[in-house]
């Protein structure tokens, strides 16, 4: 019996080379793979990451270390650890044991002319309580999509630069604010200490970071 990989080099020389560039066996075992390989090309990909300036590029992928090496279920799956069949054969034994039991004692309990204390519900029965759950239990809300914001083509340090930017302006505005505020109430700008605490709580008050500082 031929391997894969003598099988392919047989179809490299049955083929003709115009055949083979344009049949998609060339493609397989690329890169000392033991398969085909299935991941798109760099045209075909959609996932792009931002590159800086404004502009995008297709995502490369690394090759996988494992390439060629052909890995075994048993090193992937959880084998069983018990004989086939003997756990769902002791759970089938003790429900038919307890359906027994549970027959003996309704059989007793009708003979003695008693209503047995765990008897079996009636088909009407079951049916009132499916109908009630069914009537009272509401459907689950949808949730709503979550939307996907178009690629903006700028690495993280330029958006938050951008960011900060804006949360610079913001600061300063509100430390103007606070500072024109403390003139008009005591006739004159504060100095010293009274300027350090107004500008830390302008800064605590307005800081995105958790330590109170604006980054």
């Amino acid at each position: 019996m031929k391997t894969f990989q003598e099988f392919v080099l047989i179809a490299e020389a049955a083929y003709d080379k115009e055949v083979m560039s344009s049949s998609q066996i060339r493609r397989t075992g690329e890169g000392g793979r033991i398969g085909a390989e299935r991941k798109k090309t760099t045209p075909e990909r959609r996932r792009v990451k931002a590159v800086g300036g404004g502009k995008t590029a297709p995502v490369q992928y690394k090759p996988r270390k494992d390439i060629g090496q052909q890995r075994s279920s048993e090193t992937r799956t959880q084998q069983p650890t018990q004989e086939r069949g003997s756990a769902r054969e002791r759970q089938l034994a003790a429900a038919k044991e307890e359906r027994r039991k549970a027959a003996q004692a309704r059989a007793a309990a009708k003979k003695a002319g008693q209503k047995p204390e765990a008897s079996k519900p009636s088909q009407a029965e079951v049916k009132k309580t499916a109908s009630k759950l069914l009537s009272t239990k509401k459907p689950a809300a949808a949730k709503p999509a979550a939307e996907k914001k178009p690629a903006s083509g700028k690495t993280r340090a330029e958006r938050d630069k951008e960011r900060n930017a804006e949360l610079r302006a913001k600061y300063n505005a509100e430390k103007q604010k606070a500072l024109a505020g403390y003139k008009e109430v005591h006739g004159k700008p504060p100095t010293g200490k009274e300027r350090t605490k107004l500008l830390a709580a302008v800064q605590k008050a307005h800081a995105p970071h958790p330590s109170g500082t604006l980054k």
